[in-house]
């Protein structure tokens, strides 16, 4: 089975292709330097097009896409999810939603293995996935580092938007050796860090969104039809809690 898989949750855009059979997979990843906004709408079709080239397919050779379901920036999602669904939907391709927050977790297992932050760091026991939601929040949900690989898992931490204090306190008192992973965790270091948790360096693989993991969840999971796939927003649109705010 071939899978597409994308996500547009956070500032880059990610694609991916995996061949389930031979394990082979392409990827690309495009990602503004700070301050620049992200390409999500003339990146993402180009990147995907430039995928399915890489791995000597097309449209007829792909069974199924993973699309990112969030939670993230609300114009990122609401591109990726549409593209997704849009794709799915006109070529008959089964679409599965695949939880960023997940997939960035499982990631960071994969590439941490059983260590810490350095390979003579002792064993961690749970990872937290922690995207920046801006307005001094972050979107948060963590794992079993037992548990994190697989498909449909369910959080120990449930999903949720969280002031980096209030989740440093939660970290803290869960008792558990914690891997925090994501640009939130990277943004809101020192607060994490305060907890005991562990936090890879900035420009760390473990940080980043990779979509062969959307692949790869994505293959375990049962595909929805195309708008049953929804994004996982879990607050207004920024603009429109300004507009609340002016309002008052």
């Amino acid at each position: 089975m071939k899978i597409l898989g994308l996500d547009t949750a956070t500032a880059a855009t990610a694609v991916a292709v995996l061949d389930t059979a031979t394990g082979a997979t392409v990827a690309d990843r495009d990602a503004p330097r700070r301050g620049e906004r992200p390409r999500h709408t003339t990146a993402l079709l180009r990147m995907i097009v430039e995928q399915l080239r890489r791995a000597d397919t097309d449209w007829a050779g792909i069974d199924r896409i993973a699309v990112g379901v969030g939670p993230g920036t609300f114009t990122g999602l609401r591109i990726g999810v549409a593209t997704a669904r849009a794709l799915a939907g006109a070529r008959d391709i089964p679409l599965v939603g695949v939880s960023t927050l997940h997939s960035l977790a499982a990631g960071a297992a994969g590439a941490a293995g059983a260590a810490g932050p350095s390979p003579a760091g002792p064993a961690i026991d749970a990872i937290v996935a922690v995207i920046d939601a801006r307005r001094g929040e972050v979107f948060a949900a963590g794992w079993t580092a037992a548990d994190v690989s697989r498909p449909g898992a369910e959080p120990l931490l449930a999903l949720a938007a969280r002031v980096p204090e209030a989740l440093a306190d939660e970290l803290r008192n869960d008792g558990r050796r914690w891997l925090a992973v994501g640009d939130g965790a990277v943004e809101f270091r020192e607060a994490l860090e305060r907890s005991g948790a562990w936090i890879p360096e900035e420009d760390s693989g473990r940080n980043r969104v990779d979509a062969v993991v959307h692949c790869r969840l994505a293959a375990g999971l049962l595909p929805e039809a195309p708008d049953g796939v929804l994004p996982e927003y879990l607050r207004l649109p920024d603009a429109e809690i300004s507009l609340r705010a002016a309002r008052q």
